[in-house]
């Protein structure tokens, strides 16, 4: 218990002075990296082993990597060829500003149902609607909330989530089972986020600019390319990665004939675009982080540090109130220390899925860790999903998350579901 306790201090401690204090996340989490190779030590795990686990880890997260490697490319060469001047000005012709919060999380609720993946959804969507939020003055962190919000309800909830599969599999269940376990806190939190939104958009001051009326011949469907390429790459579940690729590519090119020259490419690619943000100098500390990580995870699953005290966790059980409140702690736990989606879900549905089968069943189990396990990567700021969102859309998680309403609600009513079901077995019992 000690050396958790240990991990967790040195881990946490650094992370946090990390996000106070601005500094790189990779200076933060190598103190709590070193702790763990010492604890490997300790348990009798040789250098050249350590060094092979480490390398594991990273090659794991080496999809990761690229895809924010590649996400540092793709602002800049959208910008360089139009493609975002062009996007920006069709979505203030179609969308309503005065609807423009509501509107922005069920354009990114549909967009992530049909992809299953928060980081294609905010690539495809989310950089037009950030756009055009500035344009209208419109306050930025909040757009970012309401896109991560819609993203998340696909990421969790599309039988087309890697996430959602996998979740599935661990804990030995149908998707279609554990999509109906979902629905119900689902339609909840989505309802509760349409009115949060809307409670925003009645009360925000638009200014909509003075604009000549759209007019459709001065549009070049060429500069459409680059997002059609990777809206349908995502939507045909070609890899992320050649979504990307292929996309700044026809980008680039179309910069080309706009002009632009390769010198003026390279340094957007190098130093992003002043005032939206992107290249590769403001991304190549995060990419350390992901590979520290990485070697983090790797050595954490091979010294089965954490799975001995979740195993324990749940044998005083008392109902499923409690049962459930513990289960969110622990996986809270594992999200904190773990900086990926993937662990917490494996290590939660392993180790708790025997006490949750005999006692309430799977599909209970799948709505607790749906509503908490799925969702807690997303908000922790130093989990590599929650970077990849904060990376896209521009804003630091810190400043959105406070109105990424779906990914906060989603917890407390699990717990109050599972309040509710156990006041009515109560009763049951009681006037039997």
């Amino acid at each position: 218990m000690k050396q958790l306790i240990l991990l967790l201090t040195v881990t946490l401690t650094g992370v946090i002075w990390s996000v106070i204090f601005h500094q790189p996340l990779v200076k933060g989490f190598l103190p709590g990296f070193i702790i763990l190779v010492y604890l490997s030590k300790q348990n009798k795990q040789g250098v050249k082993q350590i060094l092979l686990i480490s390398i594991r880890g990273v090659y794991k997260t080496r999809v990761v990597i690229i895809i924010l490697f590649l996400v540092s490319f793709l602002l800049p060469s959208w910008y360089l060829s139009g493609t975002i001047e062009q996007m920006v000005k069709i979505a203030l012709h179609f969308i309503n500003p005065h609807f423009f919060y509501v509107l922005t999380f069920v354009a990114a609720m549909v967009f992530s149902m049909l992809l299953g993946t928060t980081v294609g959804t905010l690539s495809a969507i989310g950089i037009p609607i950030l756009g055009t939020a500035v344009v209208l003055n419109l306050q930025p962190e909040i757009v970012a909330g309401a896109l991560v919000s819609g993203a998340f309800v696909g990421d969790r909830t599309s039988p087309f989530s890697s996430a959602h599969q996998l979740l599935a599999h661990t804990i030995e269940l149908p998707v279609k089972k554990q999509w109906n376990a979902m629905l119900f806190t689902t339609f909840i939190a989505v309802g509760v986020s349409i009115l949060f939104y809307g409670s925003f958009d009645f009360f925000s001051e638009v200014t909509v600019p003075a604009s000549e009326h759209l007019r459709w011949s001065d549009l070049s469907l060429i500069k459409f390319i680059p997002p059609i390429i990777l809206l349908l790459l995502v939507l045909f579940r070609v890899s992320i990665i050649y979504a990307f690729l292929t996309s700044i590519i026809s980008a680039g090119i179309l910069s080309l004939f706009e002009g632009v020259s390769l010198v003026e490419i390279a340094h957007a690619f190098w130093n992003g675009i002043e005032g939206l943000g992107g290249g590769f100098l403001h991304m190549y500390e995060l990419l350390l982080f992901l590979a520290l990580a990485g070697a983090y995870n790797g050595l954490l699953e091979e010294l089965n540090v954490i799975q001995p005290y979740l195993d324990k966790w749940l044998q005083s059980s008392t109902s499923l109130t409690g049962d459930t409140i513990k289960t969110l702690l622990a996986t809270l736990v594992i999200s904190f220390i773990a900086a990926n989606q993937t662990l917490p879900i494996i290590l939660t549905g392993r180790s708790f899925l025997p006490h949750w089968s005999s006692k309430y069943g799977k599909v209970e189990l799948a709505r607790v860790m749906g509503d908490t396990t799925m969702l807690f990567p997303g908000m922790v700021p130093w989990s590599v999903l929650a970077i990849m969102c904060s990376t896209i859309v521009g804003i630091p998680i810190l400043e959105y998350l406070p109105y990424a309403l779906f990914l906060w609600l989603l917890p407390f009513l699990t717990v109050m579901v599972s309040l509710f079901k156990h006041v009515r077995k109560s009763k049951s019992i009681a006037t039997a």
